[in-house]
């Protein structure tokens, strides 16, 4: 049987400054998943990560 489908959800995180800067260290955007509960937070999510790319830490957002 299938299990119910839980208030977890997998998300995608977005590198903000990869998407409008062009002068960056290589061709590319950072992404991470990472896991949220929907019933808790129900508004788009923000973390501060590192992006290898832009080679510092910066906003992502969650894209889908």
């Amino acid at each position: 049987m299938a299990k119910a489908k839980g208030a977890r959800l997998i998300i995608t995180l977005e590198c903000t400054e990869c998407r409008t800067n062009t002068d960056k260290r290589s061709a590319g955007v950072s992404r991470y998943t990472t896991m949220k509960n929907r019933r808790n937070t129900t508004a788009r999510l923000e973390l501060k990560k590192f992006c290898p790319h832009c080679n510092k830490h910066t906003i992502h957002k969650e894209i889908k």
